[in-house]
């Protein structure tokens, strides 16, 4: 299942922003990073997907989650302006962003191109 990330956990695991001003992944496996509401109609749509996917890729990639509600700064930190926004970090390469509730096979496509995980 995905993990939900707090600033603290998002600092360790993702990109510590207070001690770089340039992007440094801090994982070993790339990850896909749901920014979402539970008011989200879309993002609900596309919670199931990641979950299919958490599953089928475990031990590939990480699947994390973060509440833009919860976790305002880390929404502003990446100048999230709606939801679903779906990001996706390589191991070594600039992370890209998709907004919207992107079908399974968007997200598959997405995880080949950028994140290089089939």
């Amino acid at each position: 299942m995905p993990e939900h990330l707090t600033k603290e956990t998002f600092l360790q695991k993702v990109f510590n922003f207070e001690e770089n001003s340039e992007w440094k992944y801090e994982g070993d496996l790339p990850c896909i990073i749901d920014f979402y509401a539970d008011w989200c109609a879309p993002c609900k749509m596309v919670a199931p997907i990641l979950d299919e996917l958490s599953e089928e890729y475990e031990g590939k990639m990480n699947i994390y989650k973060i509440d833009t509600e919860a976790e305002q700064e880390l929404a502003a930190a990446f100048g999230i302006q709606s939801i679903p926004s779906i990001l996706f970090v390589p191991t070594d390469d600039k992370p890209q962003m998709a907004a919207g509730a992107l079908p399974k096979e968007s997200i598959k496509q997405a995880m080949k191109d950028v994140l290089k995980v089939e």
